[in-house]
């Protein structure tokens, strides 16, 4: 056996259908897609759900429910568990985007989390959990709540 002799089994592989090649192919002339209309036209097939022109199913059936997203108020939320397992004593937004800790600096920052803290904190942030300001007072820490922009 040689490779030049090398070739598939009988029925295993079909001819491809070449559609619009002339009379004597027997799918010439409309190429498989029936006489006139929009599905025999080069880019005739409509969008998804469109219904002839009838107002669409999902037009039709009313909107319901209600979206908070838009007025939701979105914290960077910082735990005082991270604070303590970096060793961060002294805690203001520089310092929290100097470590990576927060994702957009233009959001507020929120501290979180309620444990037994071993070293007084000075923690500045925009706002505070109610475990999280227990802790701090617990421990004799300071925090500072900044405005909001």
């Amino acid at each position: 056996m040689k490779l030049e002799n090398l070739q598939s089994n009988d029925g295993s592989r079909h001819k491809t259908k070449r559609v619009g090649r002339g009379f004597g192919s027997g799918i010439g002339k409309t190429s498989t897609r029936g006489s006139k209309g929009q599905k025999s036209r080069k880019s005739g097939h409509t969008r998804p759900a469109f219904e002839g022109g009838q107002t669409t199913l999902y037009r039709r059936i009313p909107k319901i429910g209600f979206n908070n997203k838009n007025f939701m108020n979105a914290y960077n939320v910082i735990s005082l568990n991270k604070l303590v397992k970096l060793n961060l004593y002294n805690v203001d937004q520089k310092v929290l985007v100097e470590k990576n800790l927060i994702k957009d600096s233009k959001l507020p920052i929120k501290v979180i989390g309620k444990i037994d803290l071993e070293k007084p904190m000075h923690i500045s942030a925009h706002k505070f959990s109610k475990g999280a300001i227990a802790s701090l007072e617990k421990n004799k820490s300071k925090f500072v709540i900044l405005k909001q922009k």
